[in-house]
């Protein structure tokens, strides 16, 4: 389904779920935001045994947009974020990033399951920051962060080390680049796992309740760092969060999930203020 024809205005739809196109404010090193369709979940279902977690999704991103998926545990939202890292495969549908299939690719007329390569290449497009920070703890911050970059993209060490270091100011970090993960906070290692993300210069970038693992102390210095790359950078954001504060203020789009389907999307202001749905309704009263 088409995304609605006005700039900046979602179509609300529980069928078929686009976010408009435009690209978010600020200028970056990512790769151009044009404003064109960037991820496509065709009719996607996902089971765990006789448990069905996603339901037939439909769901577009478009470039340079930051959306946001709500809903309660077991709703069907870190899924998709695992779906589109290939962490899961889906049992039916397709996924696309770019107009590339995902999990799948062309042999001849047929489309068949990719293979590891495949899908490797097409995932390079893809940062992840999981609730866990996931750090190598036997290499110090700068390597941390400067590994994937050499070894995957085939990045000049010197070059990927210039960029980490860049990465490492806009965390908040510059001064612990040559500690190990133990010796920083759990907030501290978060930040070092965003710039690690942001190393591999990805067009999407996946948040999967990045604060959940955080004495509260700490959330509102990653929610910091977060928001600043939202609202000074292009990259495309695909968010999973029960901050709804934060929600409001970095999404172009909020996604309400509940078993396994999109029952309402929408511009933050009517999410928040006056979501259309019961169920909607009583997620947002009993976590607001």
């Amino acid at each position: 389904m088409s995304a609605d024809s006005t700039p900046n205005t979602p179509k609300n739809t529980a069928s078929g779920n686009d976010v408009a196109s435009g690209a978010a404010s600020g200028a970056s090193a990512n790769p151009a935001v044009d404003g064109s369709e960037l991820i496509r979940f065709d009719k996607v279902t996902k089971r765990f045994g006789s448990h069905t977690v996603l339901d037939a999704l439909d769901m577009n991103v478009y470039s340079g947009k930051h959306v946001t998926l709500i809903g309660p545990s077991g709703s069907g939202k870190t899924t998709i974020l695992r779906l589109l890292m290939t962490l899961l495969k889906p049992d039916e549908g397709t996924i696309t990033l770019g107009g590339e299939y995902l999990t799948h690719e062309k042999k001849g007329d047929k489309l068949v399951p990719a293979s590891d390569k495949h899908s490797r290449q097409i995932r390079k497009n893809i940062g992840m920051v999981f609730q866990q920070f996931n750090l190598f703890p036997n290499m110090k911050v700068l390597r941390n962060i400067t590994e994937a970059p050499v070894h995957v993209l085939g990045l000049d060490k010197d070059a990927a080390e210039e960029r980490a270091r860049e990465l490492l100011d806009l965390v908040g970090l510059t001064e612990h680049l040559d500690k190990y993960p133990t010796q920083l906070s759990g907030g501290q290692q978060q930040r070092v796992a965003i710039a690690r993300a942001l190393a591999m210069r990805p067009q999407v970038l996946l948040l999967d309740e990045v604060t959940s693992a955080l004495d509260p102390e700490l959330v509102a210095g990653v929610l910091d760092v977060l928001r600043d790359i939202a609202h000074t950078t292009d990259i495309t954001m695909l968010c999973v969060t029960h901050e709804m504060n934060f929600a409001r203020d970095i999404s172009d789009c909020v996604m309400m999930f509940d078993a396994g389907r999109v029952i309402e999307f929408g511009p933050p202001e009517q999410i928040f203020t006056d979501p259309e749905h019961e169920r909607t309704r009583e997620f947002l009263s009993a976590v607001l």
